[in-house]
């Protein structure tokens, strides 16, 4: 453990001697074992900090695109890294850094905060400026959330407050609704973009410090708030409490509300059910994932954006073998791209391949306990009970889904799956899942509960 920083008797806050080159160095190691080898030799190679001053760490890279991608992809790792290291790091920048050829430890650093300025987080309101409608590809998979932002950016306040949008990691919700403030933004409004964790953190160091007054204030001064990730906030009690009273002073005022999660409001555990009452107010819609010609989209998009040549063959080959998510994507685009970069040409087919075979993981499986407890979970019953020989109508409705989820998602077989369910008979297991298709023909509200149970799965 670090301890780059101590207080004084007058409450100031001083810088101590550091070993920076030691704390990075660990940090890699931590960092090294979170990501695929190639993206960490391609992001993290020539990294190191430059300075630790007041809690905030500047980390040189031999790059204006390699500083832009770390801060846009690894922000939240590297920091999360850091504070393990050291809990008194606050925040991090970058700094572009070019080694002299002549002397190789002669540096020249180039402030982050000045030069490029439309490229950087703006520190008062926490909005990046490349997202934006105007980057945002549109598909069918995400073109009811896009006309959702929309409506809200044009009317805010009026229409659809909250917004409240949802889906997996990668599809593109922080995109959307940080493009949603900066609209706002330029129209003249106070925008304020903050995650649920980062809100938390603020409440919780008002309380330390007796300034709880100051933190209300300070969030009720915007007419647009934007809260990401709010599944962070499950069982954190006085930050929920102090969240549906801002709600309310907001949305009484009508100042836009707009939220981010990665599942529907009402699975969310751990929320209480006045404040999922209040998202349930305005719009709540989903961000599924990327269809097939979608993908393609994207693909072709990001690559015109970013200047790069990218021939069909490897269009279709990149959109079918990453699905899903789309970071995932814009990760091997932009691995693609420093190697094209490197080699001064167009990367062939074969080139490409082995590119994405290297930066991608391999899928993770899930065992049937898996399973199990997630659908559990969701009808909100003990796991246990599901292998247990009854014929309770809250059991065996659980019991039949996860029986058809794994027979039409991991296609498990049918004896294997009764054998698995405590030992029940295949015909029997047979008859579960026909019984859902059935059902499912004649309820919209079954197929709802079993694609929410799928994004459990995701």
């Amino acid at each position: 453990m670090y301890s780059p920083t101590h207080t004084n008797n007058a409450g100031v806050i001083k810088t101590e001697q550091v070993d920076v080159k030691k704390m990075w160095d660990d940090a890699l190691v931590a960092i090294e074992l979170s990501i695929t080898p190639a993206n960490f030799k391609t992001w993290f190679k020539d990294t190191h900090i430059v300075s630790l001053e007041g809690g905030t760490v500047t980390l040189g890279t031999p790059s204006v695109f390699v500083k832009d991608w770390l801060a846009d992809k690894y922000q939240l790792m590297i920091l999360k890294v850091l504070r393990e290291l050291t809990p008194h790091v606050r925040s991090i920048e970058y700094a572009v850094v070019q080694k002299n050829s002549k002397r190789q430890d002669k540096q020249q650093t180039v402030n982050a905060s000045l030069p490029l300025e439309e490229y950087y987080i703006n520190k008062n309101d926490n909005l990046n400026p490349k997202y934006t409608f105007e980057t945002f590809v549109i598909g069918p998979f995400n073109a009811l959330a896009h006309t959702a932002a929309k409506t809200v950016a044009e009317k805010p306040g009026v229409t659809y407050n909250p917004l409240f949008i949802y889906g997996k990691t990668g599809h593109g919700k922080t995109h959307l609704i940080q493009a949603v403030g900066n609209r706002l933004k330029k129209n003249g409004k106070k925008v304020f973009y903050v995650t649920s964790e980062r809100f938390a953190v603020d409440y919780f160091n008002s309380l330390q410090s007796g300034t709880a007054n100051n933190f209300k204030d300070k969030y009720r001064q915007y007419d647009i708030l934007i809260m990401d990730d709010i599944q962070f906030l499950a069982n954190k009690e006085k930050t929920q409490e102090e969240l549906f009273h801002l709600f309310n002073a907001m949305h009484d005022n009508n100042k836009q509300i707009v939220f981010s999660s990665d599942i529907h409001p009402s699975l969310l555990s751990g929320l209480e059910e006045r404040l999922q009452s209040r998202f349930a107010q305005g719009m709540i819609v989903d961000i599924p994932a990327p269809d097939l010609e979608s993908r393609e989209a994207i693909l072709r998009a990001k690559s015109a954006q970013n200047s790069i040549v990218l021939e069909d063959d490897v269009v279709t080959h990149l959109a079918t073998t990453i699905e899903g998510n789309i970071r995932e994507l814009e990760g091997a685009l932009n691995s693609i791209m420093c190697q094209s970069q490197l080699l001064g040409r167009t990367l062939n087919i074969d080139e490409v391949k082995q590119i994405i075979k290297n930066n991608t993981r391999p899928r993770k499986t899930l065992a049937v306990s898996d399973v199990v407890d997630k659908v559990a979970r969701y009808f909100d019953i003990e796991p246990a009970t599901i292998y247990e020989k009854t014929r309770k109508k809250e059991v065996v409705k659980p019991r039949q889904l996860i029986m058809y989820i794994l027979r039409e998602d991991f296609q498990v077989s049918y004896p294997s799956i009764g054998q698995k369910m405590g030992g029940r008979d295949h015909t029997t297991v047979i008859h579960s899942c026909e019984k859902v298709k059935n059902d499912m023909k004649n309820s919209p509200e079954l197929e709802e509960e079993i694609a929410q149970i799928r994004l459990l799965l995701k």
